[in-house]
């Protein structure tokens, strides 16, 4: 008798899902509690092509991207401009930079550059430790390193962790206000 050997397809649609409600729901509860207004942008996509099998169970069945999309999050707190990308990666020891788009780190450097508060958050599913990194951090690292990924070790070094909590569920406003606005 033959065993039949599975083999487990990969889904990666969804990277990044369980990282970006978390931060919805800490925006949620930044707006309800007015600490700051920060909200996920649309991805802005063309459609072509809709399927209306019946009115409530419309498809789109073709689209495109039409201009490349800048950073998942935008709005204000405490009077400043704040613009941040959200990722994840399983890797226990590295961030892919191929996850990060040239036109995404050229739109930090751009926000940072007129005043404004950029940065990443990065979750590392596989260890379970989620790292705020400072846009200035992450774009001289990207100028100066010829490597295609950022270490763990960077974060570690350069980055804030940030802890899950009741509410918010990340907070990292915290962060931004003690280690990026700090005394201004």
């Amino acid at each position: 008798m033959r065993s039949k050997k599975r083999t487990k397809e990969i889904n990666y649609g969804n990277r990044g899902v369980a990282l970006e409600s978390d931060i919805n729901e800490s925006n949620t509860y930044y707006v309800v509690n007015d600490i700051a207004y920060i909200y996920k942008k649309p991805t802005p996509i063309q459609v072509n092509r809709v399927n209306y099998p019946n009115r409530r169970d419309a498809v789109i069945s073709e689209a495109y991207y039409r201009t490349p999309s800048t950073t998942d999050y935008n709005g204000i707190y405490m009077g400043k401009y704040i613009d941040f990308e959200a990722k994840e990666t399983s890797s226990k020891t590295a961030f892919a930079l191929a996850n990060i788009h040239k036109h995404q780190i050229d739109h930090i450097n751009n926000v940072l550059r007129h005043g404004g508060i950029s940065f990443i958050i990065v979750n590392f599913t596989a260890i379970n430790e989620v790292y705020l990194l400072d846009g200035n951090k992450l774009v001289e690292f990207v100028n100066a390193q010829p490597r295609k990924s950022i270490p763990l070790s960077y974060f570690k070094e350069y980055g804030h962790i940030l802890k899950y909590k009741f509410n918010p569920r990340l907070d990292y406003l915290k962060i931004v206000k003690e280690k990026i606005i700090g005394d201004e």
